[in-house]
């Protein structure tokens, strides 16, 4: 769960996501589900020769399974509120 609040806190900010087949989409995180799926609005796509068919799509739906990479923007990301939420995770005994 700590992933997944993480990644809601940064709706409406500009991500750039990169999938395991190696396509990057650059856009603005719109939501996040428990299963870390992402939809993105305004994208485009890092290597538009390569991938000339994604210039005229202007939002997706990527399935968190797909995912190698998510960069964030640098000053958005909290890393003490970050590293203190993992601390406290790891400490709750499981069930």
């Amino acid at each position: 769960m700590l992933f997944y609040s993480f990644f809601k806190s940064l709706v409406g900010k500009d991500v750039v996501v990169e999938l395991k087949n190696d396509l990057s989409i650059c856009g603005t995180l719109h939501s996040v589900d428990q299963y870390l799926n992402i939809k993105l609005t305004d994208i485009s796509v890092t290597d538009t020769e390569k991938y000339p068919h994604m210039l005229s799509v202007k939002n997706c739906f990527i399935r968190g399974s797909v995912v190698r990479y998510v960069q964030l923007p640098a000053d958005e990301v909290d890393t003490q509120l970050l590293q203190d939420a993992a601390r406290k995770e790891a400490t709750v005994p499981t069930r």
